[in-house]
């Protein structure tokens, strides 16, 4: 390692609980004496098998750990990319449930007003007083909320399929540490995960959140491009990206050639940001800049997300010290 200064960062690592334990289970151990487990409903998406309807918007049990002085240790969500360790046959578990909806404005409201530690019925309830109607159950525990209309806003469905061992283990930002310092912290929480027998899924990563405030001006911006867009083959090589990762890959050609456009490094940021938003970036890139150009509240960072599955602090560090010494 260089062992120069690392910026704060924020680091997800994908994980898989050991059959007959949960991503709950880790949140309570990280919590430590006298902390806590919040459950919340935290947002994907996932591929519909409705004709007409690509995806269904998702929101699944999230669990924020608290230590003893009530400061924020990591939340433990799930990933529908991590499929290939578990048993989709296997029924669902009392307590485990999703929501679901072909509109994300809709689960918006749900993660605000709903209750997540009380069951679907609670979750659902503010959204039908919402439209004036009430929370029906359907065949098989699933319940619905439907407006004035009759037509569908939000289903709640037992989760099937071991989708309570995927486990997400996002951290807080970190930092500024040096890389002895940020493996200190990433140990804290991978070792009582490795204790635990948490493993890594199949198509496991790790992603990296930066601060994106040197990138939020335009010539920085065109800059960043050009330098992903040249390295990031080399890079994916040496950290050793992991091809059964999902939701990844180079950025549309289309980017760079905006950026390169004549004039586009003078125009000013918002005018920039404008063009670029028309571009409609998803984060499924190596490198997320959708929180970038679309200005995510609460997530303006740069993401980079080919790094592979760790449940190991030391390769996570070595990989994000090499290549901070070519982004900063």
């Amino acid at each position: 390692m260089r062992g120069g200064r690392l910026p704060r960062v924020g680091v997800e690592l994908e994980l898989l609980a050991p059959v007959g334990s949960s991503r709950a289970e880790l949140a309570r151990v990280l919590a430590g004496p006298g902390g806590s487990v919040t459950p919340f409903l935290h947002p994907d998406s996932e591929p519909a098998l409705v004709p007409g309807v690509p995806v269904f918007e998702t929101l699944t049990p999230g669990f924020l750990a608290r230590d003893a002085r009530g400061a924020e240790v990591a939340r433990l969500v799930d990933d529908l990319t991590l499929q290939a360790d578990l048993d989709r046959k296997a029924p669902p578990l009392p307590g485990w449930w999703r929501v679901l909806s072909d509109d994300r404005r809709i689960l918006h409201l749900v993660r605000r007003h709903g209750r997540a530690d009380a069951g679907p019925n609670e979750a659902l309830a503010p959204l039908a007083a919402l439209f004036g109607t009430e929370v029906e159950p359907m065949d098989g525990g699933v319940l619905r909320v439907r407006d004035p209309d009759g037509a569908p806003l939000a289903l709640a469905a037992p989760v099937p399929g071991e989708r309570w061992r995927p486990s997400e283990l996002v951290t807080p930002p970190l930092g500024p540490f040096t890389p002895r310092q940020l493996h200190r912290a990433l140990d804290a929480l991978l070792g009582p995960a490795r204790a635990l027998g948490f493993t890594v899924p199949v198509e496991a990563a790790v992603h990296l959140h930066l601060d994106a405030a040197p990138w939020r001006e335009t010539a920085a911006f065109v800059r960043l491009v050009e330098l992903v867009s040249e390295r990031l083959p080399a890079w994916t090589e040496r950290v050793g990206s992991n091809p059964a990762n999902r939701r990844r890959g180079p950025w549309p050609p289309e980017l760079l050639a905006l950026v390169r456009q004549p004039g586009f490094a003078a125009l000013p940021w918002p005018l920039a940001r404008a063009r670029l938003r028309e571009l409609g970036p998803s984060k499924y890139h190596d490198v997320n800049l959708r929180n970038i150009v679309f200005d995510v509240p609460g997530k303006q960072t740069l993401e980079l997300r080919f790094l592979p599955g760790s449940i190991e602090a030391g390769p996570v560090v070595a990989s994000f010290d090499d290549l901070w010494s070519e982004l900063e």
